[in-house]
């Protein structure tokens, strides 16, 4: 009797450490939602018509879903969805014609806040300090009345406070409390990067590269590059493209020019490697290297936006401006396309989620 109780005694105690066990190892893959692990692409939709959208699809591009904001909401997102910024489990979904952002999960994407106070043709955001920090054009046609607003990002209202820069601030980027502004320039140009101080919330200094820049990466270093376009040949004083890198120790630049006639865009950083977009083209170069590539990695593109993540590049093409685009991703080990699949109308920014 005695014996015949030890040996259950002993089969319930292994009974309970191994449903202990298994409810750990569970723990681990527990999902955060049907859309981590993933690509978020953010579609424009068409100005003035509100049709805005977001497309999820997987690392390879074999699932895709379409429209994930408005089935998750059951509303409609909004006008012209310029970009997306994850803080935290949260992604900000900067709208410019509607001068809103929509918060939501960034794993489920069921929305949180909507903030739709305080913005004036909001472009691109950033996070630092326990704030976010919105680029605002205001009139893209008058030079005086640009911004940059304010969230308080643990309640997500908008402060009443704002940091007035100088015209068309539009890519941010945040490197602990210094936040970098790209200055495009509105419907004009601009030619500089705005450093604005996380902490006091001002301008602490600005630094001149090339006309119109476009793009803004952080090297292993620390080290801040900038690609810019260069003054578009319809304004009558066209000049070309400019790769610079900021020594963000004291400021210093140094810059590699493009041809006059040349614009390239969309800059890109992995692994000590640069990768940008030229008339068609993706070249790359080291970040240690003084002259630009003279041959192309990938040709015959149409993309309206690029990121690179793990070897791959992943491009939105645009197509007719009016249907469905696309996202495409390319092998770098062999340049070759390894798969594409629809979006919404206009992509124009991919997020690894």
């Amino acid at each position: 009797m005695i014996s015949k109780k030890i040996t259950l005694l002993f089969l319930s105690v292994t009974l309970l450490f191994s449903s202990c066990s298994s409810d750990d190892d569970n723990t681990g893959n527990e999902s955060l939602g049907d859309y981590e692990n993933g690509i978020i692409v953010s579609n424009q939709g068409n100005f003035g018509q509100g049709n805005a959208s977001i497309t999820y699809t997987s690392n390879d591009l074999s699932i895709i879903e379409n429209n994930v904001f408005s089935t998750v909401n059951d509303r409609a997102l909004g006008d012209t969805a310029q970009s997306i910024t994850f803080n935290d489990d949260l992604a900000y979904i900067v709208l410019n014609a509607s001068n809103a952002i929509e918060i939501v999960n960034r794993y489920t994407f069921e929305s949180v806040a909507t903030i739709n106070t305080g913005l004036d043709n909001p472009r691109y955001i950033a996070f630092a300090n326990g704030k976010g920090y919105v680029t605002n054009w205001g009139d893209g046609g008058v030079a005086t009345d640009d911004y940059v607003a304010i969230i308080d990002a643990t309640t997500n209202t908008i402060s009443s406070q704002t940091i007035t820069v100088e015209e068309g601030p539009e890519k941010i980027l945040a490197d602990g409390n210094i936040i970098y502004v790209a200055h495009q320039g509105g419907y004009s140009q601009n030619n500089i990067i705005s450093v604005i101080n996380a902490v006091t919330d001002v301008v602490s200094t600005t630094v001149t590269v090339g006309d119109v820049p476009n793009s803004l990466r952080l090297d292993a270093d620390g080290d801040l590059w900038v690609l810019t376009g260069g003054t578009p040949s319809w304004t009558g004083s066209e000049t070309g493209g400019k790769l610079s890198k900021i020594d963000t120790s004291d400021y210093g630049v140094t810059s590699i020019d493009f041809a006059g006639t040349e614009h390239p865009s969309y800059l890109a950083l992995e692994n000590g490697t640069l990768y940008y977009y030229l008339s068609g083209s993706v070249y790359k170069m080291d970040t240690d290297d003084t002259v630009l590539p003279t041959s192309a990695e990938l040709t015959g593109l149409n993309f309206y936006g690029m990121e690179v993540k793990d070897n791959v590049l992943y491009g939105v093409d645009a197509v007719d401006y009016t249907s469905n685009g696309m996202i495409l991703s390319y092998s770098l080990s062999s340049n070759e396309v390894t798969n594409f699949a629809d979006t919404g109308i206009i992509p124009g920014g991919i997020y690894f989620n």
